[in-house]
């Protein structure tokens, strides 16, 4: 590993997009010291997915160069919605949303980041402020700044809802680095803006200024994208094995390079055919999740159910169990419902499109109630990789 701050700051910043300002990395590095390095996340969501492990792959770096990384749950600007990117109104989401999404993110975070280098903090704890101080935040930046973004401009100039909240939210952004005196931020192409403002707050606050860092974005498994759980394009962390490896390899062909480099520090074996090439990437991605025998497992499965088109060992399969309480029949929508996790609306549409299976053979999409004794012990499908065997009590 390079020791010299010329040195390490390249190697930093070798799959960054910005790094600014220009050498100011290599300066904070020169002052010998543990940088604080700043990420901050608003829990809109329960799960991380393979686009935030590019952010936190960049963090985790710096942790091995023995730099402390805090990493901000936003409970307190997730009230307000991030704004970037986004030509609408964001959903408000309520405060038990919020802390159960912020636990499992910060659990699934760790798959990535080492915890004993790791600082997390909420940023309630400084937000929570009084009237005066939100005043004084509120001094350091004009609506003419602001109005700069993108995103804003664009909705400005449409006659679109931009709320005071939303407005607010870059401020709100910038002042936790000035909570954690961060000495670098990290974040996606998509939030420039914030990261750049959050050093003009850092000024305002006579504080140093932080070095920004933007890390490219990830497409997602439909190759056009960011990936976002919005736009179902996803793929978590924590979604089984054979889901990680069956949904690597429907992204486009074009895609693999980016998601190498973003991913896995590399690009594709030449010798290998696209085909061969996205098969090792699933590999390779669910084994950094979980082993070497989850990969072999879940690409065994992948080929029984999609080469060689059997259904998956029944033994393999979770089980969904159904009470009949006095009733002859199973209503679809509602056993699809459990068994999935879908809403029965959803399923309705699944077994409308012929997607829904039982042993393998579809099931029509008119037939809604089932005679229990035609489901127990078979196993139920819904789309290409969702199985469970169904088990019938009484």
């Amino acid at each position: 590993m390079a020791t010299q701050p010329s040195e390490t700051a390249a190697w930093l910043t070798r799959n960054v997009v910005d790094c600014l300002p220009d050498g100011a990395l290599e300066r904070k590095l020169g002052e010998g010291r543990p940088l604080r390095v700043k990420l901050g996340v608003d829990p809109t969501a329960a799960d991380i997915h393979l686009g935030h492990t590019v952010v936190l792959q960049k963090l985790r770096e710096f942790q091995e160069l023995g730099h402390t990384i805090v990493l901000i749950i936003g409970d307190y600007t997730a009230r307000v919605g991030d704004p970037s990117g986004r030509s609408t109104l964001r959903p408000v989401l309520s405060a038990e949303e919020i802390e159960a999404n912020a636990r499992t993110y910060t659990e699934q975070a760790l798959k990535v980041l080492d915890q004993d280098a790791l600082e997390v903090r909420f940023n309630g704890e400084w937000l929570d402020m009084p009237m005066e101080q939100l005043f004084a935040l509120t001094r350091t930046t004009t609506v003419s700044q602001l109005l700069e973004r993108d995103d804003f401009s664009k909705r400005y100039a449409a006659r679109e809802p931009i709320s005071v909240l939303e407005l607010l939210y870059p401020l709100l952004q910038g002042y936790d680095s000035v909570a954690i005196r961060a000495d670098v931020e990290l974040g996606g192409t998509d939030q420039k803006f914030n990261l750049l403002l959050g050093r003009n707050i850092q000024r305002a606050y006579n504080q140093p200024e932080q070095v920004i860092m933007t890390l490219p974005l990830l497409t997602g498994t439909d190759g056009e994208r960011k990936m976002s759980k919005s736009y179902g394009n996803h793929i978590g962390v924590a979604d089984p094995p054979e889901e990680i490896y069956g949904r690597t390899l429907s992204i486009p062909d074009p895609a693999m390079p980016d998601w190498y480099a973003l991913l896995l520090g590399a690009q594709p074996d030449p010798a290998l055919a696209p085909r061969d090439a996205k098969r090792a990437l699933a590999r390779a991605l669910v084994e950094r999740f979980y082993d070497a025998a989850a990969a072999q497992a879940a690409e065994a499965a992948f080929d029984r159910l999609h080469i060689r088109h059997e259904l998956p060992d029944p033994d393999a399969v979770p089980v969904v169990r159904w009470s009949m309480n006095g009733s002859a029949s199973v209503h679809l929508p509602a056993l699809l419902a459990q068994a999935f996790g879908v809403s029965t609306s959803e399923a309705r549409r699944g077994l409308a499109q012929g997607a829904v299976r039982l042993d393998g053979e579809p099931v029509a999409g008119s037939i809604l109630d089932v005679p229990a004794e035609d489901l127990d012990g078979r196993v139920l499908q819904m789309g290409k990789r969702r199985f469970a065997r169904v088990e019938i009590a009484e």
